[in-house]
């Protein structure tokens, strides 16, 4: 009868499920690694400080690239900004030099002066300036010169 029973168990658990293999044990064992000692093996070390080396290279490289590029950038926005301010200030210099011609206009000031009350002047009261000297940082010293005036009429 066990070996009908051996049989019986045998069939309903290849029904049930397929074959697990053997059971596995586990046994725990402590293992004491304080008095191990950590031997340096040179050809590691020499390795990692050559790939870390690689490394500070390759940030350094991509840092100074980067820093150019932006740099680049910068200096584009700022050769931009300069070209808006030459040609504003291109625009302001011919709108003055236009402003000064036509303050410069003697129909103009000789309209002026008549509107004040100004008479052309009369021979001898004008002096010129041409023989001022030629070097305008050295000083000037005054002088005295005889001017003859006409009485007014």
């Amino acid at each position: 009868m066990s070996a009908a029973v051996a049989i019986g168990n045998l069939s309903s658990s290849r029904k049930k499920s397929c074959w697990l293999g053997t059971p596995e044990i586990y046994f725990r064992k402590t293992i004491d690694n304080s008095r191990l000692v950590k031997v340096e093996d040179p050809t590691r070390g020499r390795e990692m400080r050559q790939f870390v080396l690689a490394l500070c290279c390759l940030f350094v490289l991509v840092m100074t690239f980067a820093w150019q590029h932006y740099a680049a950038i910068e200096y584009g926005y700022k050769i931009q900004s300069l070209k808006r301010q030459r040609d504003e200030l291109t625009e302001m210099n011919r709108a003055l030099r236009l402003e000064e011609a036509t303050l410069r206009d003697p129909e103009r000031i000789d309209g002026l002066a008549r509107k004040l009350g100004l008479q052309s002047p009369q021979a001898g009261q004008v002096i010129r300036m041409d023989n001022a000297p030629v070097d305008g940082g050295a000083p000037v010293m005054a002088s005295i010169s005889a001017i003859s005036v006409i009485p007014s009429r």
